[in-house]
């Protein structure tokens, strides 16, 4: 089975920046649809940003628009997230996402996408 590693989490002050990436252990795999997801406990997984290569649009929760910037590096094979202005609320733990289910609609959904990595974890604090 596809493994996705996820890297770049760690602890920022409110303002800050970080950039999460995400690559498959199998060099070779690629997908057309990837997203990043974050959870926090007792929340059900929700999506921050969704990128699609034939549709060639990205996606965005409305809370991480303006800040966040998804996007797919085709030399590193990785999809990464670069998060601006981190505000407390974006605490979580993020997870990168891929491969398109068949019942794949607008990849806002966590049941859309097959492979999913172990996460990494984001804390914001004021």
């Amino acid at each position: 089975a596809v493994q996705l590693v996820e890297s770049g989490g760690g602890s920022v002050q409110a303002g800050g920046s970080l950039r999460l990436s995400c690559a498959p252990t199998e060099r070779t795999y690629t997908s057309a649809c990837m997203a990043w997801f974050r959870q926090t406990p007792g929340s059900e997984r929700e999506v921050v940003a969704t990128w699609h290569s034939g549709r060639r649009f990205t996606t965005y929760a409305d809370s991480v628009k303006g800040r966040f910037t998804i996007s797919k590096d085709d030399a590193q094979n990785s999809l990464d997230l670069q998060m601006n202005g981190l505000k407390p609320e974006d605490t979580g733990m993020y997870y990168c996402a891929a491969g398109c289910r068949g019942n794949y609609g607008n990849g806002r959904g966590a049941a859309e996408y097959v492979y999913w990595g172990q996460g990494t974890q984001v804390t914001v604090s004021s």
